[in-house]
């Protein structure tokens, strides 16, 4: 900064000394004669004096201007002095805390060497001292197989055993008392439940057989049906697709043939023809197409009318057809759309005392059973034809789901679901409901029978109630209290897996122990 200001002084007195050489040679060149010399000088003089006062104005500028800048400079150098003296401090802070971290760190490197001489003798001493104990439990080992006069896999094997005869009655013990806990308060609400419903609703029941007996007004009338050569009764079978049976019984005939819609259009058909009297070929053929017109308008009104007892609407027509023909479709010899209704009242009791939508239970119980008018005809069992028959003609997700979970084939995805099952079990399970022929029957007495008596401990078993509940003796002295549970989950267990029957079979096990004495 001060060189910068001598030569901007030595700038300013350059010029000034040029300024007025330059005024003195005009001046001299100006003046054209000897009277005028001295005018000349004196204009010089005071030019020179002029000159002389701007260079010392310029001189004392110039030091004003030094004066300033040396000052600046010297604020601007202490300042600079000063961020530099903070600036050390700072650094020398840092040196010293950089210090004090490189003591702590070394301190603490010295304890973890330490440390690491420490834990590795107490490695060592822990190695000595499971070396030791190793030692001492195989000696023992050795003692208690000499004792026990059984070797370590053996002792194993026993320990696991008794562990789990142990866990078998600890669970035993639990399930118990969980059971008694659930049945407290869910098995009185659910009897409630069951109870209401069924005492509100009270179908009536039909039963059909695979062959229906046409009676005749005299006995004259058969040859009139079998006809010339046979004829009529090959055209009538031909039309119908129905076996006509004439046999020695007197003033009747038998139709025969498994679909029970075919069977009563046939029955229809020869009535008629025998109240008419006029059997031909031509005129079977008319009355069949005739009656056949007209059971499809029954069949058609049938579904209506059910739908309508119900309380359902808006189903399909179609889905409304194929309930009608349930009619004539049985199941244990109970009526299939007989059985459709009732579970749809139940379905509908149970969900008014629950609290929900009637209307919906009532459309699912009602429909739960529709793939059984055609799972003669498509491939499946009846619950997924079902479901696959409410799904293509626009039923809700729901009610889907529920017709195809109703024998557990998926899993239920509603509480209307699980409602459809306990109504279609109570449907079918009810007194009087279902019928079944008596070689099944006592079939699954005997296998009822023959699967408890294949557990360990039961000494007597027996079938009760037409197959609906099974007792079992045990022997006291093999199985007690907690023991006799588990083996009635087990019983309870194997029979689900191996048997197929409706409604649900009661399993009790019984023990007791008896002390004799004789007075003598």
């Amino acid at each position: 900064m001060v060189l910068d200001s001598n030569i901007i002084i030595w700038l300013a007195i350059l010029i000034a000394g040029i300024a007025i050489g330059f005024v003195v040679r005009i001046l001299l060149q100006t003046v054209s004669d000897k009277g005028k010399h001295r005018e000349a000088l004196n204009a010089v003089e005071t030019s020179q004096r002029q000159a002389d006062n701007l260079l010392k104005e310029a001189e004392l500028k110039a030091k004003e201007f030094l004066f300033q800048a040396r000052s600046k400079f010297d604020e601007e150098t202490k300042r600079d002095r000063e961020e530099l003296q903070k600036l050390e401090k700072r650094v020398q802070q840092r040196d010293e805390n950089l210090d004090r971290k490189f003591e702590l760190l070394d301190k603490k490197e010295q304890d973890l060497t330490n440390r690491e001489k420490s834990v590795a003798g107490q490695q060592r001493a822990i190695s000595e001292k499971e070396k030791e104990l190793q030692t001492t439990i195989d000696q023992q080992r050795v003692k208690l197989e000499e004792i026990s006069e059984m070797t370590a896999g053996e002792a194993k094997e026993e320990l696991k055993f008794m562990m789990l005869e142990e866990a078998r009655i600890d669970s035993a013990k639990m399930i118990k008392r969980l059971e008694e806990e659930a049945r407290e308060t869910a098995d009185k609400k659910a009897k409630e439940i069951i109870s209401f419903s069924i005492q509100r609703y009270a179908g009536d029941y039909i039963a059909e057989r695979a062959v229906t007996v046409v009676n005749l007004p005299s006995d004259e009338m058969k040859g009139r049906i079998i006809g010339r050569e046979g004829r009529n009764i090959r055209s009538f079978e031909s039309a119908t697709g129905v076996d006509l049976i004439v046999d020695d019984t007197p003033e009747a005939v038998v139709l025969s043939v498994f679909d029970p819609i075919r069977r009563e259009i046939a029955r229809i058909a020869l009535e008629r023809l025998i109240s008419d009297g006029r059997i031909h070929p031509a005129r079977i053929e008319e009355v069949v197409k005739k009656v056949s017109r007209e059971m499809e308008t029954a069949i058609k009104e049938e579904g209506e009318k059910a739908a309508f007892d119900i309380g359902v609407h808006g189903i399909h027509p179609e889905l409304i057809r194929l309930m009608g023909k349930l009619k004539y479709r049985t199941s244990y010899a109970q009526n299939v759309l007989q059985h459709s209704i009732e579970v749809a009242f139940l379905c509908g009791s149970m969900a008014g005392e629950l609290g929900l939508n009637v209307k919906d239970a009532k459309r699912v119980g009602f429909l739960h059973d529709v793939g059984k008018a055609v799972d003669h005809e498509v491939e499946g069992s009846h619950a997924l034809i079902g479901a696959e028959l409410a799904k293509k003609y626009g039923e809700s997700q729901k009610l889907v789901n529920a017709i195809a979970s109703h024998h557990d084939e998926v899993k239920a995805g509603s509480i209307e679901a699980v409602l459809v099952q306990a109504a279609d079990a109570l449907s079918a399970a009810r007194p009087g409901a279902r019928r079944e022929m008596l070689e099944t029957y006592i079939k699954r007495l005997e296998d009822l029978e023959r699967i408890a008596n294949g557990f360990k401990g039961v000494d007597k078993s027996y079938a009760i109630q037409a197959g609906r509940e099974i007792r079992i003796m045990v022997e006291s002295e093999e199985i007690n209290d907690d023991q006799a549970v588990v083996v009635a989950k087990q019983i309870a267990q194997s029979i689900e897996k191996e048997l197929a029957y409706p409604g649900q079979i009661k399993v009790t096990v019984i023990r007791e122990t008896r002390a004799v004495d004789y007075a003598k």
